[in-house]
């Protein structure tokens, strides 16, 4: 395709960038009614009462809901959760999480109930005067544990899982000539998207239409019909312009059901928009688990055996994915790039009196790189080697490759990105540079990393064309959050057909419009979306050319944009033909449609490397040089795909050296503001240098692997790897997030100890 690999500007920038976008806030109903929540001030209570009275006589006030209102209007207060499959065959603890908080409330900012009023400040002021009886019930808190908070789960188990073959793995280590065991933290952070979440919903007397700022609309639909008991057809949910999802936007949430039930009993539109503090207690959190590595090398350092326990923390409640991030989707990509099959995971997960955790750029991958990678670092230290080395000798080399765990890999070269790597990071000039920061008092650290990521979310996706009077619309099942979806659509179509681009409209997020659609998620998007559109081009040219050839009595095909006649001077581009379709009366030419599903994932992979320059007198760190060398496969949208490596870099940057969620002995959230809460900015990023060396895939038509959550996966080890390097000849050592005071501190002790 001659687009593919150009670099072209962004089409949505100028909607954006001129005020133009159209988010929740932009396209509420006249005259909707303004929501607030009351909620929990305290992690772990019983809720002996609650009197919303006075709230109900406030001025303004049209409704007040609680747990039992919702339950006697009908609505089902459970909202559901993933449960991962234990050993035993049986499925991990299934809790019942309200969509207010009944009987007891489990984290803060839980909400207990909802207000309704005519403005915001009537709203508030209305969730001030309700009175919550609440007895307060011991904490639990993770690692640390505590008293059970569900009876369902005793010892606040959650469940356990295992993959790979346990006595397979302790024997291959046994038998290991080395042995390495590496316990890394991973920090529980904070999604805190540009845009808060928000909804409003509306209810014409016989259908509900739910707006949500979301990662896709038909799993919100599902659960709405399901918990306000209306049948699927009686249900819209729409996802108009999203600023930022991550992960943390792809699933439902308590508010939205009680939006929904709200509307319908009020018969009027109501609307809700969180604020950063309401933002930090009750959007999903990510990350947060403790793993431990352990890894056996044969006396040639090549690696023998890989084994992961890990216990994570999944907050009060299981969220829609909770239970699955750290162990079905951990597991996917557990032994990185190496060539190793004795490889074994135990994870288990407990609940606490904390906001429920869940999906997060990479979901599971890249705490599982970070977990192999800062291990293979320390192995390399320990056994000698440079950390190139080690690496080199144990990567896969021929493919396809069938991993541990079933999964298949069918392109790459590693020692390729290798080689590219270490040209493009200069890292034969690091020891010229670490000798410069010496003569200034500053330590330095150069860190590497080799990655591989799995593309997850429904490998089915539908797309559809449709010509209108005044131009063509384009249905996909996908939901930009940002990422400019409809650049690289409208472009893949132009491209595909030779429609201008100017004729192009993407519609995205609607359920009325758009039968079905996996949404946005795993890095999926364009590689399932691409697919499904090449598909429909394919029918739609097909259908085309038969319909002609029945009208001229000659073959038609397809190319470059033209329906040529075959041994005559006669051809037709698709807007004549559809034209042409229109003025005979032929409206089932004008819309065309294929659903296409992908059999087998991709693995978009890489190798990333950083130096970081320390101050030992303050602790403070700062990230001086930063490379990614990447194999996305077919490019489409280059300067798109850098956008994304750039942006994940900054996420997973954020998460190495500054945010950190914090939880007080009560359970009481002490990071609940951007006072509090440490989030990078432009001026601590150097410029991220970005190239790729593409093995292109053959499990899609494209050759794509995707991109969206490749920069956070490889950040995390290579900015943990530079940071160990530069403390290593000290004796320190330090967990993430890596803020001033405690390399400061790690330092220090280290001091303490060789004295």
């Amino acid at each position: 395709m001659a687009m593919f690999g150009k670099a072209q500007g962004r089409l949505e920038d100028q909607r954006f960038l001129t005020g133009k976008g159209r988010y929740v806030e932009d396209i509420v109903p006249e005259g909707a009614l303004r929501v607030a929540f009351l909620r929990s001030p305290v992690a772990h209570a019983e809720i002996r009462s609650l009197d919303v009275t006075a709230a109900e006589a406030a001025p303004g006030v049209q409704l007040v809901l609680t747990a039992e209102r919702l339950a006697g209007a009908g609505v089902v207060l459970g909202m559901r959760g993933y449960r991962v499959t234990q050993p035993d065959g049986s499925k991990g603890a299934g809790p019942e999480r309200p969509v207010l908080a009944l009987g007891r409330v489990r984290h803060v900012g839980e909400a207990l109930a909802m207000v309704v009023a005519e403005t915001p400040d009537q709203a508030r002021d209305a969730v001030e005067m309700i009175e919550a009886d609440l007895r307060d019930l011991p904490v639990a808190l993770f690692p640390e544990g505590g008293p059970t908070i569900h009876p369902e789960a005793p010892g606040n188990h959650a469940f356990t899982h295992e993959q790979g073959d346990g006595g397979a793995v302790e024997a291959a280590l046994a038998a290991a000539a080395h042995r390495i065991r590496f316990t890394t933290r991973h920090n529980r952070i904070a999604p805190a998207s540009m845009e808060p979440r928000g909804a409003w919903a509306e209810w014409d007397g016989t259908r509900l239409h739910l707006a949500v700022n979301g990662q896709g609309v038909w799993g919100q639909k599902a659960e709405l019909a399901r918990q306000l008991g209306l049948p699927a057809d009686a249900v819209r949910v729409t996802n108009p312009d999203v600023g930022g999802g991550f992960g943390m936007k792809a699933m439902p949430y308590p508010e939205y059901i009680c939006l929904g039930a709200a509307a319908r009993m009020l018969g009027r539109p109501v609307r809700w928009m969180a604020d950063r503090g309401e933002s930090m207690l009750s959007d999903n959190a990510g990350r947060d688990l403790e793993a431990t590595s352990e890894l056996g090398f044969d006396a040639d350092f090549r690696l023998v055996a890989c084994r992961v326990n890990l216990v994570s923390n999944l907050g009060a409640y299981n969220s829609q994915f909770g239970q699955g991030v750290q162990s079905e989707m951990f597991a996917k990509v557990l032994s990185g790039v190496y060539d190793v099959q004795a490889v074994h995971l135990r994870a288990e997960g407990v609940y606490t009196n904390t906001t429920p955790v869940d999906a997060y750029r990479g979901a599971g991958r890249p705490e599982a790189i970070l977990t192999l990678e800062r291990a293979m670092d320390a192995a390399a230290r320990e056994l000698g080697l440079s950390p190139e080395d080690l690496r080199a000798r144990n990567v896969i080399r021929q493919f396809p490759y069938s991993f541990w765990n079933g999964e298949v890999i069918d392109s790459g070269d590693f020692p390729r990105l290798l080689a590219r790597l270490e040209a493009a990071s200069d890292a034969a000039g690091f020891a010229a540079r670490r000798a410069d920061s010496a003569a200034r008092g500053l330590l330095r650290g150069r860190g590497m990393a080799l990655y591989v990521e799995a593309i997850m979310g429904a490998p089915e996706e539908t797309a559809t064309v449709e010509f209108t009077e005044t131009g063509v619309i384009l249905y996909v099942g996908t939901q930009s959050n940002g990422q400019g979806h409809e650049t690289v659509y409208t472009r893949m179509l132009a491209d595909l057909t030779g429609l201008p681009e100017s004729a192009i409209t993407v519609v995205q997020g609607d359920s009325d419009r758009i039968a079905r659609g996996g949404g946005t998620g795993g890095s999926r998007s364009v590689t399932v979306q691409g697919t499904a559109m090449r598909a429909t081009v394919t029918t739609m040219t097909d259908a085309f050319a038969s319909w002609l050839a029945e009208r001229e009595g000659v073959p038609f095909r397809y190319a470059d944009g033209v329906l040529k006649a075959e041994g005559r001077n006669l051809a037709f581009t698709l807007i004549e033909v559809a034209d042409q379709a229109r003025a005979a009366g032929r409206a089932d030419l004008l819309r065309h449609s294929a659903t296409t599903r992908l059999e087998g994932r991709s693995f978009p992979n890489g190798a990333h490397a950083a130096e970081v320059e320390i101050d030992p007198e303050t602790g403070a760190l700062r990230l001086d040089r930063y490379t990614a060398v990447d194999d996305f496969g077919t490019l489409i949208a280059p300067e798109l795909v850098q956008g994304q490596v750039q942006g994940g870099v900054a996420q997973g940057f954020g998460q190495a050296v500054m945010e950190e969620t914090v939880f007080d002995a009560q359970g009481q959230l002490l990071t609940g503001s951007f006072m509090d809460y440490a989030l990078p900015r432009a001026s601590d990023l150097p410029f991220i240098r970005f190239a790729s060396e593409p093995s292109p895939t053959a499990t899609n038509p494209l050759g794509m692997k995707g991109c969206g959550e490749a920069g956070t996966v490889g950040a995390l080890p290579v900015i943990a790897n530079a940071v160990a390097d530069a403390l290593a000849p000290l004796g320190a050592r330090v967990e993430m997030p890596f803020t001033p005071a405690r390399i400061w501190a790690a330092l220090a002790e280290a001091r303490d100890a060789s004295d």
